[in-house]
């Protein structure tokens, strides 16, 4: 009895501590916390109410009711556990409305016993043995427990396959400790210990997956926020942290490309804004293939693009990425032209990397004046 004693005060305080973690925990809404605190409650009224039984049997000096009442709430409550565990997972399909059904019919034919001694037959010396319809707890009991396993099974579907096995471990060790203490019986009482163990690592489990879920959708926000939605290059706001991170710290071959398209908005105004996004993606493709990961679009027809390289480097890159362009041809717009300038760190060691950008922007301005002179195109329509 000292044993089982110490096990229950150990069960008592796990479950009390698991409160604890459920009520710190900021994630959690009020629906979820009722239901971790419903569940611990119901396991620790059910674990308390078998203590109390096995504690106050024999005992004559205790009136039998409260034997048949330790009795009653255990066979009530035990199987509430099970069920409260299922509704941390929260599946709601036809399984957990007929576990509902038989957890109500359980309670109903409990309290009935309560008075006709179904279950529990109350002896002379005050210790108790199973009714003549225990047997119909029990088969209530193993569709419970049955039941309980497919809900794990389907709620396992949610994660992925690594995830799993932690699951399927934490439903086999509760059934493990029923299994143990149903089978062996006597001295052997293991499965409110294995209810509130399993409890305790479905509630890690089940935070676990929620902070990846949570990390995915900030990553896939992140994704959205960093990428412009039109050229799947890098948005202006992922511009702007580049450009805080690189004026606290700028690489020494640090090079700043500002790029635009030349004639945007003739195209704009003569064949339509499809076309001009045509133009705008052409250009895109053009740019990312010789800045993967470091060119941004900052404006309708503006872009950066930071690199690390020389200066023959950057005229090389700069010469290449002008016959992309001239080979690009679309299907609303025949041919497409870029200005692009650059500026190297190593040319403006006073520069910071804005500066560096402003300094690329008036180059590019420059090649920008050079193809309107060249081509006679009005500088206004462009």
């Amino acid at each position: 009895m000292n044993y089982y004693s110490a096990v229950m005060i150990c069960v008592m305080l796990s479950l009390i501590l698991l409160c604890v973690l459920v009520h710190e925990n900021e994630r959690l809404g009020k629906r979820d916390k009722a239901i971790y605190y419903l569940t611990y409650a119901l396991i620790g009224v059910s674990a308390l109410s078998e203590w109390i039984s096995i504690f106050i049997s024999g005992n004559i000096e205790i009136n039998s009711i409260f034997l048949r009442i330790a009795k009653c709430c255990d066979y009530v409550f035990t199987p509430m556990s099970g069920v409260a565990i299922v509704m941390q997972m929260s599946s709601r399909n036809v399984i957990t409305k007929i576990l509902y059904g038989v957890i109500g019919f359980n309670t109903l034919f409990q309290l009935t016993s309560f008075f006709t001694g179904w279950m529990t037959v109350i002896r002379s010396d005050n210790t108790y043995s199973h009714g003549s319809l225990y047997g119909l707890y029990m088969a209530m009991y193993l569709v419970i427990v049955f039941l309980v396993i497919i809900q794990f099974g389907i709620y396992g579907r949610h994660f992925r396959k690594q995830n799993r096995l932690s699951l399927y471990l934490i439903l086999l060790l509760i059934l493990l400790g029923i299994a143990l203490q149903e089978v062996f019986g006597g001295g052997i009482r293991t499965s409110y210990m294995a209810l509130t163990l399993g409890a305790a690592f479905l509630f890690i489990h089940t935070n676990e997956f929620s902070q990846q879920k949570s990390d995915e959708r900030i990553e896939q926000q992140k994704v959205l926020i960093t990428t412009d939605a039109l050229t799947g290059l890098m948005s202006r706001y992922a511009y702007s942290m580049a450009l805080n991170n690189f004026n606290n710290e700028m690489p020494k071959d640090m090079v700043a490309f500002s790029i635009d398209i030349n004639g945007l908005k003739e195209v704009n105004d003569n064949l339509g804004h499809d076309a001009g996004d045509e133009l705008i993606q052409g250009a895109s493709s053009c740019i990312e293939k010789f800045f993967p990961g470091c060119a941004y679009r900052t404006g309708g027809d503006e872009f950066v693009a930071l690199s690390r390289m020389n200066r023959k480097q950057a005229e090389t890159i700069t010469e290449s990425l002008n016959k992309c362009v001239k080979a690009w041809h679309g299907n609303k717009v025949e041919s497409m032209h870029l200005a692009i300038g650059f500026a190297l760190a190593e040319e403006n060691k006073d520069a910071n990397c804005e500066e560096l950008v402003i300094i690329a922007d008036k180059m590019m301005y420059e090649a920008k004046s050079r193809y309107y002179k060249e081509s006679g195109i009005d500088r206004r329509r462009r």
